[in-house]
């Protein structure tokens, strides 16, 4: 979602305000400014499309000045365009806009009903106008914002700068991230630490309803009351480096082949080495008295909760309901009291997931949070904390992420296994064993990146492909399918390898490839039968599974891909990459744009 960063310094800021843009390119935009405050005057430059245009507008038409705002936007209220780019300004504030003003349309009939003159589309400029009357009126900047902010439904980042007050900038926060830097005679405002990275370390987190007023002596931080508080500064630990590509063509690409030591990473925290056992975090939670498990998260975690939802029932014999965050409040969902509720989340700031924490938590439900930003609201919120320890994952289409979440999980229910006698000290030390060796066997599945690559070119004309698995694989061929979707627009859909004669069988001929996720195993046959079905019918098919399963079933397909021969336990770890690199390889022959993919964004902050 948009990306926010401001400077309160004593040296010139455009060039640090687009360096710090640029870290957060990844979220996802359409269009990029800044404003700085320079000779008594508000400075802006815009640009829709990439940062490269923002560049060309800054390096032709300088904006000077040692104190500023800028922002990446990612279109909600009208299109892409540079009048509708943030900063918006009148004569006397610039504000930027992370989130969405939910009573925006009566706002703006108050303000054109006063004679106010708003030139944009969106709803972001109604807070900008509504600040400036405050000023115009004889307000000062805090008085101002403690004004409106109360008068404002829905959610939001804002950062504000103030033409005839050169030395102090004002963010709040309602819903979206914003942090605090600390630097040595500066501060910055940001959505997130990274953004901050390369300018400082020293990070305090605003909480809900926070506000703040910075200058280049600090912050002064108030609460939703307007009371001031304080609150704690931390050393983020974000890296300069951990956003550099490296050797590689894309982010994408990157994260993809950091798999094997960001999952060995994560299993660290969980697994005990000494004794064969899972080690969970510390948390005062009497888990075996849980009866019942509801998993809330969106797209590619809330396929992680598909498999985890397999992986709770068989071990832990715990029933377990898996819902689409943005649906879950809205069918009323019946929640015992005491059931845990866990919640799965790269940025840990998804508004659509933070919604259905809180609502669980007045539901009395026990929440877990597994997020890979430990500082994260649902970090923050969560009665139990399970990190995944990925790193930052800057391409939008999530690979490492799901991995790691994949990794929690399974040692989560194992766990629960244990606390609930379900699960022997010699069945558990077996799960620790094939939990280790997945760091090896997801190098493994990389060694056939060549191969995937090659093959790329079959399904990169397709107009329409399908992807099969059954049990824990169904939900890979839905990870699959949003994949391909994601990045190279091509329309791709997953299913039950079962459900295919009940519809979808109707689709098959010999222009839609038909990607067959099938390990060798217990449910390898049935598979099979099904892939028949659509060979029978003319479909081309790609089989992805072990040696042993290609040869039993490799003859007649367009295509296979060999995966080492892997516990069912890990399998979904594994069988990740190659539908990973599948989407990412047949994305590059058609020359999309990988990493930031049209209309997506990294971290989803409004509803």
């Amino acid at each position: 979602m948009c990306g926010i960063i401001g400077i309160v310094g004593d040296e010139p800021v455009a060039d640090r305000l687009i360096d710090g843009l640029k870290r957060m390119e990844y979220r996802g935009y359409d269009s990029a400014g800044i404003c700085t405050i320079s000779n008594g005057r508000l400075v802006r430059r815009r640009a829709e499309g990439k940062l490269a245009n923002l560049v060309d507008v800054v390096s032709q038409d300088p904006a000077g000045g040692n104190i500023g705002i800028a922002h990446t936007r990612w279109a909600t209220h009208g299109a892409p365009t540079t009048t509708n780019a943030h900063p918006h300004a009148t004569e006397h504030v610039a504000l930027v806009h992370n989130g969405i003003i939910e009573n925006f349309k009566p706002l703006r009939k108050e303000l054109l009903d006063d004679g106010r003159r708003l030139e944009s589309e969106t709803d972001s400029e109604v807070v900008a106008h509504l600040v400036s009357r405050e000023i115009e009126n004889g307000a000062s900047p805090q008085d101002a914002v403690k004004t409106v902010l109360p008068r404002l439904r829905g959610a939001f980042a804002l950062a504000i700068a103030f033409r005839d007050h050169p030395d102090l900038l004002i963010g709040a926060r309602l819903g979206s991230p914003l942090v605090v830097g600390y630097g040595e005679g500066e501060t910055f405002l940001g959505s997130d630490a990274l953004a901050l990275a390369p300018l400082t370390q020293e990070i305090a987190y605003l909480e809900e309803g926070d506000w703040a007023v910075i200058t280049c002596d600090g912050a002064t931080i108030y609460d939703s009351e307007h009371v001031e508080v304080d609150r704690s500064i931390s050393t983020s630990g974000a890296s300069a480096a951990s956003v550099e590509k490296g050797n590689y063509r894309h982010y994408m690409q990157k994260e993809i082949f950091e798999q094997p030591t960001v999952v060995a990473q994560t299993l660290s925290s969980y697994l005990r080495l000494s004794d064969n056992s899972i080690a969970m975090p510390q948390f005062d939670i009497d888990l075996s008295a849980v009866g019942r498990i509801t998993i809330v998260a969106c797209g590619t975690s809330f396929y992680a909760a598909m498999v985890a939802k397999y992986w709770f029932e068989q071990f832990a014999r715990v029933p377990v309901d898996v819902d689409v965050a943005s649906e879950f409040r809205y069918r009323e969902p019946v929640l015992e009291e005491g059931g845990l509720a866990l919640f799965i989340s790269q940025s840990g700031e998804t508004a659509d997931t933070l919604a259905a924490l809180r609502h669980c938590k007045v539901n009395g439900q026990i929440i877990g949070a597994v997020v890979n930003v430990p500082t994260s609201s649902m970090a923050r919120e969560a009665d139990l904390l399970l990190p995944t320890h990925a790193g930052p994952e800057i391409g939008v289409a999530s690979t490492k992420a799901f991995a790691c979440q994949l990794a929690v999980l399974a040692a989560l229910a194992a766990h629960l296994a244990v606390k609930k006698g379900r699960m022997s000290r010699e069945e558990e030390q077996e799960v620790v064993a094939h939990l280790l060796e997945a760091p090896a066997a997801l190098n493994a599945a990389l060694d056939h990146d060549d191969d995937i690559a090659a093959m790329a070119h079959l399904i990169a004309p397709a107009r329409d492909v399908l992807y099969l698995g059954r049990g824990p694989d169904f939900p890979l061929a839905l990870e699959g399918a949003l994949k391909l979707k994601e990045i190279s627009y091509i329309h791709a859909e997953g299913y039950a390898s079962g459900e295919m004669k009940h519809g979808p069988i109707a689709l098959i001929d010999e222009h839609v490839p038909v990607i067959v996720i099938a390990p060798s195993g217990p449910l390898f046959e049935k598979t099979v039968s099904n892939m028949q079905e659509v060979q029978a019918r003319g479909g081309k098919i790609v089989l992805i599974s072990d040696a042993e399963g290609l040869e039993e079933a490799g003859d007649g397909c367009m295509a296979t891909i060999e995966m080492p021969k892997v516990h069912p336990l890990i399998a979904p770890l594994v069988y990740a990459v190659p539908v990973q690199l599948l989407a990412y390889h047949t994305a590059c022959v058609k020359g999309t744009d990988v990493d930031q993919p049209r209309n997506l964004a990294k971290s989803v902050t409004v509803e």
